[in-house]
């Protein structure tokens, strides 16, 4: 039943794209996609009628959803036949509001996803990211993992443009494998939209309005403020909707006015005040980059009034073979990167702890729960006022438990964390 869904809700998707031509911006890589689709979203929606796909909708069900317009009819043949109709109508009648452009996320848990995606929806213009070690389970390599991530920039036509990483060497060598214009973006000198002139912050009140640099490009730059963010791929999402801008035809002043209705995603190094504490929540998901990319932003920050930093990780999923090596060695970079208190929570919390012991962290300083229900009940006695807190795991290991009990104002809960919705609790 599942593959009937998959092939019908293609077909109507292609027959809707035939009719309707809206340009597709694809996005993919192992971090920060659903950042730089709404990067992305809050530059261009100032000059184009944008959709993108909401949720998690990046899959082959959800991005076809997207492109008609609707949920998913879950388990209900009613609903299915709700969206099924929408289709039809958009497709024999004609919708004067449908979307110029469609920019959607398109992720990849197995071998043939991005082609799949990509040979069904092509892109006009095409994002990766970058590359890091996720849904090792199914494609066991890196290697593998590039060569199915490439797909969203090798099927490109060459009037379309690659908007690729110049600080990630796996994406940047994409260039490579396209025969469209590509843009680098990042921090390297090589790349074309850079991010420079970032701002010191000064004490945690003044951390937490958020990140101030320039974007330049061309001889040109200008000022980007992103509000209660921290962290260099928050910038990256900034450069990725700037590349992208321009590959519209926008300027730096009209991209930098768009950025100005930039709202990071919940769960991704999001600030939020604790009750005397700053706590950085990252919990949406995780992977050993996304990890690494997180604990250097918490090592790197320095601001007046913070006496420890602490770290809490819980599990990093679909690792397969590769995750006692990849939590071992995020506990120990954790030691080696001079954090203050490490708490491990969840299954793979003895591969964590075994790292930050073996290089470094006293037995003082470790400690490690069985799931983020117990951390939550307990974190409050490890905790002391003046602390800058990260908590990040994957979806699985549910740490915005943990963010809930820490933050201030726990009846915002809803407003400012994720998977607050009746069907997680």
């Amino acid at each position: 039943m599942l593959k009937i869904l998959q092939y019908i809700l293609a077909r109507l998707a292609r027959m809707i794209l035939k009719k309707y031509q809206p340009r597709i911006v694809g996005i993919t890589g192992s971090i920060g996609k659903t950042s730089a689709k709404e990067a992305i979203f809050s530059v261009i929606k100032t000059k184009f009628n944008v959709r993108k796909n909401i949720k998690n909708y990046n899959n082959e069900l959800g991005v076809p959803l997207t492109i008609i317009g609707q949920e998913s009819g879950g388990r209900s043949l009613f609903e299915w036949s709700s969206v099924f109709l929408a289709a039809l109508r958009l497709i024999f009648f004609h919708d004067k509001e449908y979307p110029d452009v469609l920019v959607l996320e398109m992720g990849a848990d197995k071998p043939g996803d991005i082609g799949y995606l990509v040979n069904n929806f092509p892109c006009h213009i095409s994002v990766v990211t970058a590359i890091g070690p996720t849904h090792l389970e199914a494609f066991k390599t890196i290697e593998e993992i590039v060569k199915e991530k490439q797909k969203i920039v090798s099927h490109l036509k060459s009037d379309g443009a690659a908007i690729l990483n110049a600080d990630d060497l796996l994406v940047k060598k994409m260039h490579a494998k396209t025969k469209a214009k590509v843009i680098f973006f990042g921090f390297d000198e090589s790349a074309e939209v850079r991010a420079i002139e970032l701002a010191e912050q000064a004490g945690a009140l003044d951390l937490l309005s958020g990140i101030k640099f320039k974007i330049a490009y061309a001889g040109s730059a200008v000022p980007v403020f992103l509000p209660a963010v921290i962290g260099a791929h928050q910038i990256n999402a900034a450069l990725i909707s700037a590349s992208v801008g321009i590959a519209f035809g926008m300027n730096l002043i009209e991209i930098s006015e768009g950025l100005g209705n930039y709202r990071s995603p919940k769960g991704r190094m999001n600030l939020i005040q604790g009750r005397e504490t700053l706590i950085i929540d990252d919990t949406y998901n995780s992977s050993p980059k996304a990890a690494d990319a997180a604990l250097e932003t918490l090592a790197k920050t320095n601001i007046s009034g913070v006496k420890r930093k602490v770290a809490v990780f819980g599990d990093m999923l679909e690792l397969g073979e590769f995750t006692d090596e990849a939590h071992y060695a995020l506990g120990k970079k954790t030691a080696l990167s001079g954090i203050d208190i490490l708490i491990a929570v969840g299954k793979f919390k003895d591969a964590l702890c075994r790292g930050a012991l073996e290089n470094g962290l006293s037995n003082e300083s470790v400690f490690s729960f069985e799931n983020s229900i117990a951390a939550a009940e307990k974190i409050g006695d490890i905790v002391w006022p003046g602390d800058l807190i990260l908590i990040k795991g994957s979806q699985g290991a549910r740490m915005e438990r943990v963010v809930k009990v820490l933050m201030k104002e726990p009846e915002k809960a809803k407003e400012l964390l994720v998977r607050q919705e009746e069907e997680w609790q």
